[in-house]
């Protein structure tokens, strides 16, 4: 079985400090993720000034009156910046990922060699921006908040018309922090049978639980937000898990994984000692003469398991007992019916 990759997602919750950023890393390298996630964006390519923020980033902000352009001015990373940021993750032993947010952050990234795109939910129409992901060849991630079905089949056709690489599907809601009753995880599965394609999901919930299910139900791909202070001022920060949260996420998702196995059912080598001492064998009821009939009056199945199965009970009842057996004497034939 395949290991269910585990994103750390940075995003913005560097607060635009590359000190900040590279803490993260260490921190998400620390957790066990495979990969920790930032955002990539040219501001002026992707709002307009006039452009509000969303309610929870006017919730989670302290200057309400601030435009989201505003705002994400101050989260830019710097091409120097994301250099530095690879090379940390270098150093940290995970992988960098960053999510691009226009055609001129696609390239960036490209040309920084990155191995996955990631498309995020608010760019599944728009369509020049998927041409251009997909002309990258490179394998793509793809989240699918507030999407329905057949959004999602024309986002996959444009990627895949223009030459992408693999594409993994992402369940998501983009609400910060998702109402427990708005994630409908089952669709996470619904995405994988309508489209053919692996899924997992993204997840912007409070806690761990919902990603831990996530991952017991077939994810092959968890993304969770998380900061080193959820007191932190930003956007996203009240919505993310701190370091600790994290780790415990990831091993309980390493543990789930474990769990899953290879789907054969047989016993396994922890268990099989306990076969003879919890299954039963077919014993005398009570005393039986030699050349005696075995019959439903004089046996019973008892513990131990390591005679005739009671599974064998139409085998033995009629057949002459070989000897004289005392109540509770497991049945043994010469035989060889053991």
């Amino acid at each position: 079985m395949s290991k269910i990759f585990v994103i750390a997602e940075a995003g913005v919750n560097h607060n635009g400090s590359p000190e900040l950023a590279a803490k993260m890393i260490e921190a998400a390298a620390q957790a066990g993720a495979d990969a920790v996630k930032f955002q990539t964006f040219k501001t002026d390519c992707i709002v307009r000034k006039d452009a509000q923020k969303a309610a929870y980033q006017k919730r989670n902000t302290s200057d309400r009156q601030e435009s989201q352009y505003e705002m994400l001015k101050k989260l830019e990373l710097t091409e120097e910046m994301h250099q530095e940021l690879i090379r940390s993750c270098e150093e940290q032993g995970i992988m960098f990922l960053s999510t691009p947010f226009d055609t001129d952050s696609i390239k960036l990234l490209t040309d920084c060699g990155i191995a996955v795109m990631k498309i995020p939910s608010g760019e599944i129409t728009n369509y020049p921006y998927l041409r251009e992901i997909g002309r990258t060849g490179r394998p793509v991630i793809m989240s699918t908040g507030m999407c329905d079905m057949g959004e999602v089949k024309a986002a996959v056709r444009v990627l895949q018309e223009n030459g992408s690489g693999a594409i993994t599907l992402l369940h998501c809601n983009t609400e910060y922090p998702t109402p427990m009753q708005d994630v409908n995880l089952r669709a996470m599965r619904a995405l994988g049978e309508e489209t053919g394609l692996p899924v997992g999901y993204s997840d912007h919930t409070l806690g761990i639980e919902v990603p831990i299910a996530a991952a017991a139900m077939g994810a092959v791909v968890i993304e969770k937000h998380f900061t080193l202070d959820r007191n932190m001022a930003g956007p996203d920060h009240k919505a993310s898990l701190e370091p600790g949260e994290l780790r415990a996420m990831v091993q309980a998702i390493r543990n789930i994984e474990t769990a899953l196995g290879d789907g054969i059912k047989r016993p396994s080598p922890s268990e099989l000692k306990n076969r003879d001492v919890a299954r039963r064998s077919i014993v005398a009821k009570k005393a039986i003469h030699q050349g005696e009939l075995f019959t439903e009056d004089n046996l019973t199945a008892k513990r131990p398991g390591n005679g005739i199965s009671p599974m064998r009970w139409n085998e033995v009842i009629g057949l002459a007992a070989d000897r004289d057996y005392e109540q509770d004497d497991m049945i043994v034939r010469p035989d060889g019916l053991l």
